[in-house]
């Protein structure tokens, strides 16, 4: 079989790894790297700052590695599937409609090898611009809070790489389904209005729909003020179902496994556990958070192998 056509499931590994290096040095070539970089790095330097400069006038600002950790995954939940989608929506359908593509599949790589490399190169630049930024503003972190955690900077930093694959994964995989990057571009920002509006929105809406009675909904007692009991309802469990595999979710809840920034906001853990009566499922529970950000850099990348291997250019 060609080198055009491919064959299902065949990975070249010293090609997928030519095809990654390309992405690379042709991000590092274009100032695109150091861009990131600094980006990356004033989203940490400034918070840390203004985590110093209010931390001993205002009782609810810890400045600490993890009142930074706190602070910073408000803004990396955004801006991270933003740089992801623009880095990869381009990626197969850009080359498609230039006409790249095809000089490319004539060089010695299979379809598959070309998506795994170009999600492989475009990973790498997300990844190596977020370890230089967090590496460059580690000194500022120690510097201005006198103490440094490691652990808790370090999973903040590995929890936002595997996030930033996540959706990487999601934009290569919709670039190689169109031939126009008219298209590919729809697509990714569908898909971030998808899981930052609108996932995000349903469980609040179906939350106040079981409130208001539209809809049946799931009894649970919690303690009161005054210690007495009170009755309150939720939304069935497959809403919550629905929700842990919102991406941003994941990532927030791989966070609190990964870093003690859950112990900042215990009531929150508290109320969970209320409302599925001390038996959180497991699929709220934060170790199957890991799961849900494997499976969006799985699943996407697979089903575009299986489909970019049978369009015709």
């Amino acid at each position: 079989m060609s080198a055009e056509t491919g064959s299902w499931g065949s990975v070249d590994l010293g090609s997928v790894r030519a095809i990654a290096k390309k992405d690379f040095q042709d991000a590092v070539r274009s100032w695109l790297f150091l861009s990131l970089s600094l980006f990356f790095f004033s989203i940490l330097v400034l918070p840390t700052v203004s985590l110093w400069y209010f931390g001993g006038d205002l009782p609810t600002v810890d400045a600490t590695t993890s009142g930074l950790v706190g602070t910073v995954h408000s803004v990396t939940r955004l801006v991270i599937p933003v740089i992801a989608l623009v880095l990869g929506w381009k990626a197969i359908a850009g080359e498609r409609e230039s006409g790249s593509l095809k000089v490319l599949l004539s060089l010695p790589h299979s379809r598959t090898d070309v998506l795994l490399g170009k999600l492989a190169g475009r990973s790498a630049v997300l990844s190596v611009s977020l370890i230089t930024g967090f590496v460059l503003a580690a000194a500022f972190v120690a510097l201005l809070f006198g103490s440094f955690d490691v652990t808790d900077y370090l999973g903040l930093l590995a929890v936002s790489i595997l996030y930033g694959i996540a959706y990487t994964s999601i934009a290569v995989s919709l670039s190689s389904l169109t031939r126009s990057t008219t298209f590919a571009g729809a697509f990714a920002f569908g898909v971030f209005v998808l899981f930052y509006v609108v996932w995000e929105t349903v469980i609040q809406t179906l939350t106040l729909l079981v409130r208001l009675d539209y809809l049946p909904g799931v009894e649970y007692t919690v303690t009161g003020p005054g210690g007495g009991q009170i009755t309150a309802e939720r939304p069935h469990d497959v809403a919550f179902l629905f929700h842990s595999f919102d991406p941003g979710v994941a990532y927030r809840n791989v966070l609190s496994f990964a870093t003690s920034i859950a112990e900042q906001n215990p009531r929150v853990v508290q109320s969970m556990e209320a409302a599925f009566g001390g038996n959180v499922p497991f699929y709220l529970q934060d170790w199957f958070a890991i799961v849900v950000l494997l499976f969006w850099i799985v699943v996407p990348i697979t089903i575009a192998i299986y489909r970019f291997d049978r369009v015709d250019f």
